[in-house]
């Protein structure tokens, strides 16, 4: 059964340390649950700021670092370092000031490392594949962000990537420079214990709504064909402006 539900909070900072509170609470309850974490990261201006107020957090040492594993929900085929890429900016503001081991932090290839992102897909298909039963390890969290047309990750409104059902697909022609990327599918994105959809500012209100809508469709609205065991929208209060009041609850 899978369950939706919607917090909201008073700006991006107070946003920004509520994900980074339930975060830490998420990877140590998996930790002693099961021995290990996985995550799955995401890029933009809210995934970064999430990444940087944890760098920073005191509660950083509760996660015991060697047995947590991190991935991205999709990457911009660029070159390794570029900064148009999600895991650059993940790099800078946290993972290279953290003690994780480096072989457990799980990035996309670009084009220095993979000759196609078909290739680059396969590849990270099989990487994902050695941590399951033949499948994807369930994440214990999934961070997204919504684009203003309700994209996550790199599924974008009508686009073919929406449609599949492989564990991993190159994407052409996003609407979105840079035009190719490499992103999870519903499928696998969905094999989660919790997808957290991150929105900040009035920006984002529409794409919310929409996403919340019951009539909505993956295709068109790929914001709404997330559904891990339990999704959470994490969303400050510019981005509920096109709520009923009685949709959301205020965070702790």
């Amino acid at each position: 059964m899978s369950t939706r539900e919607v917090v909201r909070y008073v700006d991006a900072d107070s946003l920004a340390e509520a994900v980074v509170g339930r975060l830490v609470a998420c990877v140590v309850e998996a930790q002693e649950q099961r021995g290990v974490a996985h995550i799955v990261l995401t890029g933009g201006g809210i995934g970064t700021e999430v990444l940087a107020t944890l760098a920073s957090s005191a509660s950083l040492e509760a996660i015991d670092w060697k047995n947590i594993h991190l991935w991205w929900g999709d990457e911009r085929w660029e070159t390794t370092g570029d900064e148009l890429r999600n895991d650059t900016a993940a790099h800078a503001v946290f993972i290279d000031h953290v003690a994780i081991p480096r072989d457990h932090v799980h990035s996309i290839h670009g084009p220095d490392r993979s000759k196609t992102p078909e290739l680059s897909a396969v590849a990270y298909t099989n990487e994902l594949l050695k941590y399951g039963n033949n499948e994807p390890p369930q994440f214990d969290v999934v961070l997204l962000g919504i684009g203003p047309d309700a994209h996550v990750a790199s599924l974008f409104p009508e686009h073919p990537a929406t449609h599949s059902d492989q564990v991993c697909v190159a994407v052409h022609h996003s609407p979105k420079p840079p035009a190719t990327r490499v992103s999870l599918t519903f499928p696998t994105l969905n094999h989660a214990r919790q997808a957290w959809i991150l929105a900040s500012g009035d920006n984002k209100a529409q794409a919310v709504r929409l996403a919340l809508d019951p009539s909505a469709g993956p295709l068109q609205v790929p914001a709404s064909g997330i559904r891990a065991t339990h999704t959470l929208f994490l969303v400050d209060d510019d981005a509920t402006k096109e709520l009923p009041a009685d949709m959301t609850r205020p965070g702790a």
